[in-house]
């Protein structure tokens, strides 16, 4: 350390003590423009460059580029909206009471962790699977659904023919309307399974399990959660009626949706797979037709009655889905209807690890089918981890419907075939078989 002191004054007071610090380096000098490499130096732009560059796309409005510009399925949903009336969209999108299943149920496939591995091959991935003795091209299916020419007028026939292109399994619902033998005529390369709900009328329930046999149906899917309808508040807000009512309400809502009533209006008008003509709200239609004294004897009726693959859907606890498996069941669809019966019914996705470990315990080799929630492939591919063998969607295809009729359906497969495939390649995962619960985790909320 120094002091200084001011020359010639004895009794200056001195500096302040100071530390020597190197002296900071001058700043760079920015680099001349000749130094600047060749990339960097501005310039007027030339019309050849701009040229590549400005290569305008023609607006396209045509139902194709429409469906082709929907990457997921919410997008496909967003046509939809756009190109149905607000009654049957609701019907098709809307759940029971305040719809907490249904949210619920979607929310379950966001609350998880995939866990990928890495350095594998999957340079090739294969999504086929078997399910119920037979093979699919992919671990998914199309569940029955009810009043679908009601959404889009192809309807029923829109989705058996989707499948059938697909290699994928098709239910028709008991509710359908279309018959079983038109479905059957409209894909007769398809693997068509038909959906039961037994009435209090055991003939013409009878009358359509031999209608479906006859028809080629391998697969007979009873649906045992309609004991009663489920309060569908949406429904009863818009007045929903079957067939839909042309009231001063449904023909304002119609002049946004000049197509979907021309092409309702100028087609066959709605029938059934199971009735000729009803007219009137769907939930008086369940509480006049379904029987809600059914029992397990009733399934032990059916077992005997039906000789193909027959399949429990409405399962929600594990106890019943062990109790359907030991009246003949040769699988379980673990479902809640969409959220459309009980609300704060438990989720299948929550439920399916220990009806897996329930059934590896018993060393039973029923299948464990999922639907409720999906919406994504990436869904399918966390459900199959989670222990399912196939899974079913419902609302996934109906959106496709209604966005755009049997290009709609082929575009959901597309999208949910898509997500499939890239969601197993990042996982590591090349065949549905190698997937298991150390592909994905339950996360806390």
């Amino acid at each position: 350390m120094t002091h200084t002191v001011q020359p010639n004054n004895p009794e200056a007071t001195p500096a302040p003590e100071t530390t020597d610090i190197p002296a900071a380096p001058a700043p760079a000098k920015a680099p001349s423009s000749s130094a600047l490499p060749a990339a960097l130096k501005r310039r007027i732009p030339k019309y050849s460059d701009l040229a590549p560059l400005m290569q305008f796309k023609k607006p396209e409005f045509s139902k194709e580029a429409r469906l082709k510009r929907a990457s997921t399925i919410w997008e496909l949903r967003d046509i939809a909206k756009r190109r149905t009336p607000k009654a049957p969209f609701d019907y098709t999108d809307g759940a029971a009471e305040e719809e907490i299943t249904l949210r619920r149920a979607r929310q379950a496939f966001l609350d998880i962790e995939f866990r990928p591995g890495i350095l594998r091959n999957v340079s090739t991935i294969d999504l086929s699977t078997d399910i119920l003795g037979k093979p699919s091209r992919l671990p998914v299916g199309i569940a029955p659904t009810g009043f679908t020419r009601m959404m889009q007028s192809e309807g029923e026939y829109a989705g058996s023919q989707a499948a059938e292109a697909a290699g994928i399994p098709y239910t028709l619902s008991t509710m359908g309307t279309a018959s079983i033998e038109d479905v059957a005529a409209a894909a007769p390369n398809g693997r068509n399974w038909f959906q039961l709900y037994l009435w209090t009328d055991r003939d013409r329930s009878l009358e359509l399990i031999e209608r479906a046999a006859k028809a080629g149906n391998d697969t007979l899917m009873v649906t045992v959660d309609t004991a009663v309808a489920g309060a569908r508040l949406r429904d009863v807000r818009n007045g929903m009626t079957i067939p839909p009512a042309l009231t001063l309400k449904t023909v304002l809502d119609a002049s946004y949706r000049p197509a979907w009533w021309f092409n309702f209006l100028t087609h066959e008008p709605l029938t059934f797979a199971s009735l000729s003509r009803y007219t009137g709200t769907v939930a008086d239609l369940i509480n006049s037709m379904f029987d809600p004294t059914l029992t397990f004897g009733d399934l032990d009726w059916l077992r005997e009655t039906w000789k193909g693959k027959l399949v429990v859907k409405g399962i929600q606890t594990v106890e019943d889905a062990r109790r359907v498996v030991d009246h003949g069941a040769d699988g379980v669809i673990l479902s809640n209807h969409g959220g459309r019966q009980l609300d704060r019914a438990p989720i299948p996705f929550h439920l399916l690890p220990e009806v897996r470990q329930a059934f590896d315990a018993d060393n039973t080799e029923a299948a464990i089918i999922l639907d409720t929630g999906i919406m994504s492939g990436a869904d399918i591919v966390a459900a199959l981890a989670m222990g399912a063998d196939f899974t079913l969607i419902g609302r996934a295809y109906l959106y496709g419907l209604m966005a755009g009729g049997r290009a709609g359906v082929d575009r959901t497969l597309q999208i949910l075939e898509k997500d499939m495939a890239r969601t197993m390649a990042l996982l590591g995962v090349s065949r549905v078989s190698e997937l298991g619960p150390d592909h994905v985790r339950l996360l806390g909320r």
